[in-house]
């Protein structure tokens, strides 16, 4: 019984007196009469509530209702009631979704046809009211949705050690950045954002203008399974990271970027299984889907932000108030979560990410890759090629080794040809043995360019009807879009996003050219031309500091 505050104090003040007299078994008419005058009700009343009171010794049932009908009782005609009630059915229940007063309006229409009057508005909510809301959702949305909105949520994810399930997921972030050189908007980065459940620590992130993509995702896990001391040296950032090493589930959605075949053959290189949320259940990915509204949270006290929506933003001016590169705000973003996010206690683990990571690894030893050059290469996206005695030919660019030779059996074998679209100066065989061989452009002198570059050069020569692309005109493509970019970039926010793209060296200060400076793009004479592109293995460190995150 629902009862009102009022009622119930005054059904409380009344049960120690009736309680004494259901007791008493007898009461004199002096008795009732003195009960009724202290409880301000009739003699009669007092009887009927003693009689209650004895066949239900418990304090509501003293509580007196309202005069009145009951609450829910119906008090418009039969035929209005059928009407109200076909209408639900034949207009109210279909997937076209009418609202409340188009309801309404039909049967006003219908009752006015037949002579009646018509019912409230209020009248006809409470009978909407009165039905099944998922009988509703599913005739108005469909049987998935009632699935989704009314079936049984299970248990949530409940690892019991650190890296048994990992989250990974993205967004684009709601701020405003500028480039390095001229302070201009370029606009909002993506964030890729790696979660371990069972500490809800941070194993890694990585940002990027680009959208989610397979590289993307391998980058950002290569680096929560790394450690991370030069990461933090490199950005002068003296806090501890130390959540490092292979999970044993990796715990996704279903966009593309996670069905890719370099990320399902790196997690089967290392033992880590792929679970994918069922289609649009987000509510399997609450874990990280929490943390990035978290971070967005705090987000929105930078300059630049763009709130969650129109409405928050309100007329704040977000390009003009944005000051952070996409260096600065990394940083900024590492010390958020290094700091505050790691180390305040977590409502739902009653202590700190920072601590219950360490108490984890403390009864389970976590696994760490042999190799972590060769951890990188596992996940990078990749091609299969026969290689032939001119090299590898890839995106339309030739790559060469002298270190190909063994390879070259003339079967017509196919090896898988690696490659980091930020870079594609050099790609990377995967050998028999295992193991990786570094293999160069074969012509030395070209500039260091991306996998965007090349398409984008190669769509423009398509465009402009060149029967074939070749590599000779692909980088003078590209030659020709960087000088237009470099015009470009003070008046366009999409020319300022692609320089964004380039690799450093394509966008760092012009320095005089020097006998120390100028880069040798041909073996000097009498030299083997072999000898000027010496293999280069993965353990070379001068390739980790290049590509390790």
């Amino acid at each position: 019984m629902d009862v009102p505050e009022a009622g119930w104090s005054e059904a409380v003040r009344r049960e120690a007196l009736v309680r004494a007299l259901a007791a008493a078994g007898v009461n004199s008419r002096s008795v009732i009469h003195a009960a009724a005058a202290d409880l301000g009700l009739s003699r009669s009343q007092v009887y009927r509530l003693v009689a209650r009171f004895r066949r239900h010794p418990v304090t509501v049932s003293l509580v007196v209702p309202k005069p009145g009908p009951k609450k829910g009782t119906r008090l418009l005609r039969g035929e209005v009631e059928q009407r109200i009630e076909d209408a639900i059915d034949a207009v109210f229940k279909t997937r076209e979704r009418p609202t409340l007063e188009k309801l309404r309006r039909d049967i006003r229409t219908d009752c006015d046809a037949a002579g009646l009057k018509p019912p409230s508005r209020k009248a006809i909510q409470a009978r909407v009211s009165a039905r099944s809301l998922r009988e509703l959702v599913k005739a108005r949305e469909g049987p998935e949705a009632a699935r989704q909105a009314f079936a049984p949520v299970r248990p949530g994810l409940r690892p019991s050690s650190p890296l048994e399930i990992v989250q990974i997921d993205h967004t684009k972030v709601d701020i405003q950045l500028v480039d390095d050189l001229s302070r201009a908007v370029v606009g909002r980065p993506w964030l890729t954002l790696v979660l371990d459940v069972f500490s809800r620590s941070v194993l890694g992130f990585y940002l990027s203008f680009d959208a989610p993509s397979a590289t993307g995702v391998a980058l950002a896990v290569a680096q929560a399974v790394l450690a991370k001391p030069d990461w933090l040296s490199e950005r002068d950032l003296d806090f501890a990271w130390p959540m490092q090493g292979i999970p044993q589930s990796l715990h996704l959605d279903n966009g593309k970027e996670f069905h890719s075949k370099a990320l399902k053959r790196g997690c089967q290189q290392h033992g880590m299984r792929i679970d994918y949320r069922p289609p649009a259940t987000p509510r399997f990915g609450g874990h990280i889907e929490r943390l990035m509204g978290t971070m967005m949270t705090r987000v929105h006290a930078l300059p630049g932000t763009t709130s969650s929506n129109v409405a928050a933003r309100g007329n704040y001016p977000a390009e003009r108030k944005a000051i952070l590169t996409l260096r600065e705000f990394e940083r900024i973003l590492a010390l958020e979560i290094l700091g505050p996010y790691h180390n305040e206690v977590h409502a739902a683990l009653g202590t700190t990410p920072a601590a219950a990571w360490t108490a984890g690894v403390a009864a389970r030893e976590v696994r760490l890759p042999r190799d972590p050059a060769a951890f990188v290469l596992d996940f990078l996206p990749f091609q299969e090629r026969v290689i032939r005695r001119e090299g590898v030919r890839l995106f339309n660019v030739t790559y060469f080794d002298g270190a190909l030779a063994p390879l070259l059996d003339g079967d017509g074998q196919t090896y898988r040809i690696k490659y980091d679209p930020r870079n594609m100066s050099a790609v990377f065989v995967e050998l028999p043995t295992g193991g990786h061989l570094r293999v160069p452009c074969a012509n030395l002198g070209r500039p260091a360019v991306t996998l965007w570059e090349q398409r984008t050069a190669t769509q423009t020569l398509r465009a402009e009807g060149r029967a074939g692309v070749n590599e000779t005109a692909i980088f003078a493509a590209i030659k020709a879009q960087r000088a237009v970019l470099a015009e470009a970039q003070v008046n366009s926010k999409a020319a300022r996003r692609a320089t964004a793209r380039l690799p450093p060296s394509a966008t760092a200060p012009k320095q005089p050219a020097t006998a120390e400076t100028t880069p040798e793009t041909t073996p000097q004479d009498g030299a083997d031309e072999d000898d000027a592109r010496v293999p280069c293995v993965v353990e070379d460190e001068a390739w980790k500091t290049e590509f390790l995150p």
